[in-house]
């Protein structure tokens, strides 16, 4: 699927209503569960689903992966959108507490999260999903809004589903 996603184009920043959002989404999971599927490499793995959800999380402002690189310790890997932080401890912010409990972040307003780290300061909203092979925390799938309430409950459900479905199966090089 070298042509990416086949869903009507969206404006970046566009936020839909919850109910579009979602058709949005269960439209392109199939498709990305399709050009996910045989791949063994966890870095393609990585690559194309932040490629694939960005063209389908129009009002997301950055989309990728944190790897854990350590004991406690999270650096950027494949992404789309503006730079991002280049090292994450467990300790801090919305990703650290994600790897740190190993539990989906919701968060619809970033400013209210404690020790939220402002890579980007545009950003009002965050969901992050844990990446969780073979009982190990592998890295985590971090979504950014400019859009308070950016991501909800029923998103994060579906994309937690599908990370465990794509980096859980099969013999992943890590």
């Amino acid at each position: 699927m070298s042509e990416g996603i086949a869903l009507p184009p969206l404006a970046r920043g566009t936020l839909l209503a919850e109910p579009a959002r979602l058709a949005r989404l269960d439209e392109a999971l199939p498709q990305i569960r399709a050009a996910a599927a045989g791949e063994t490499d966890a870095v393609a793995l990585e690559a194309t689903l932040a490629c694939l959800l960005w063209e389908t999380f129009a009002q997301a402002s950055w989309c990728g992966f944190y790897r854990r690189v350590g004991e406690r310790a999270l650096a950027v890997g494949p992404y789309q959108g503006t730079m991002g932080c280049l090292r994450i401890d467990f300790a801090r912010g919305v990703c650290g507490a994600c790897a740190r409990t190993q539990t989906v972040q919701l968060v619809p307003d970033v400013h209210a999260f404690p020790g939220h780290i402002a890579c980007d300061e545009g950003t009002r909203a965050e969901l992050v999903v844990p990446v969780v092979a073979g009982g190990t925390l592998r890295a985590v799938l971090d979504l950014d809004s400019p859009h308070p309430s950016g991501f909800c409950r029923a998103e994060a459900d579906r994309l937690a589903a599908l990370v465990a479905e794509v980096f859980e199966g099969g013999d992943r090089v890590w």
